[in-house]
């Protein structure tokens, strides 16, 4: 203790070191974001060994153990700030640096004008890093409905999604580095955008739908089936373009409101400044 009769320092750390110990970790979500940490890390590791397959099957892997993880830390009562940390490291691996490493590898690092291909992936990572940022600062103030720019998973999907299709149709990387270089900056410029994409948490998973939405669903299981590369890439595509599309449709709404709140604001303040003389 102090003179004044209050903790020191050293006394309140050892406390707050007390208190993290026994609080303790969760286990089960941490477990499936360490997993979506492993994948991102092995997809690394398969797209440097040149194995583009794999690496994306891996990116797409660690989408589905990411999904998870949230889920199932709601449904349990597990959320804690340590797994919230711990989600964001992992995502930025497994969606920020992977797909950047696989596309370079794959067709960009064919690009040999002023590195121009290392650039572009670089600007993927770091777009993605920002993304992330923002959402971790922005999570509660932003409309549940909607994710403002596209959501890193998302932007790694379209890029793993072009990756996995041209090794599927044995399309060769080197011809194929314009069109990878456009898809790296789409999706990494589109996760800093202030476009708005729907974030489906609003979907109620616990209410009852009708039969015909499970042959719906089967049929999109059926459809993924048949190309799952092509079919992936493409639902990712437009999902990417989607924000892009509602922005443009609710352009004039959002132009409106402002002018409208503009003009509200100078309408109060020109009030104020009549009462006060």
């Amino acid at each position: 203790m102090s003179d004044d009769g209050r903790p020191t320092v050293r006394e309140r750390r050892a406390e707050l070191k007390l208190k993290i110990r026994r609080r303790g970790i969760y286990l089960l979500p941490n477990m499936l974001t360490l997993a979506n940490l492993f994948f991102g890390f092995y997809a690394i590791l398969q797209a440097v060994n040149l194995n583009f397959e794999g690496a994306c099957i891996s990116v797409f892997v660690a989408m589905v153990l990411d999904s998870l993880d949230g889920r199932l830390a709601r449904m349990t009562n597990t959320q804690s700030a340590f797994g919230a940390e711990l989600d964001s490291l992992s995502d930025m691996v497994s969606f920020g640096v992977a797909p950047a490493i696989l596309v370079y590898e794959f067709a960009i690092n064919e690009i040999a004008y002023r590195d121009l291909g290392m650039v572009a992936a670089f600007i993927y990572s770091a777009c993605a890093a920002l993304r992330l940022a923002r959402f971790n600062v922005q999570i509660n103030v932003v409309d549940k409905r909607f994710f403002m720019g596209l959501p890193s998973p998302a932007a790694a999907a379209l890029l793993t999604g072009f990756v996995w299709v041209c090794t599927e149709w044995d399309l060769d990387g080197s011809a194929m580095k314009w069109w990878a270089l456009a898809v790296t900056l789409f999706a990494g410029l589109s996760m800093v955008t202030t476009a708005r994409f729907y974030s489906f948490k609003t979907i109620n998973f616990k209410r009852s739908v009708p039969f015909s939405a499970l042959v719906g669903l089967l049929l999109v299981y059926a459809i993924v089936a048949m190309n799952r590369p092509t079919v992936l890439f493409f639902i990712f595509l437009a999902y990417g373009l989607s924000g892009y599309i509602y922005s443009a449709i609710h352009f004039q709404e959002f132009f409106g409101r402002g002018a409208r709140a503009k003009r509200e604001a100078a309408t109060q303040a020109d009030a104020d400044e009549t009462k006060s003389h």
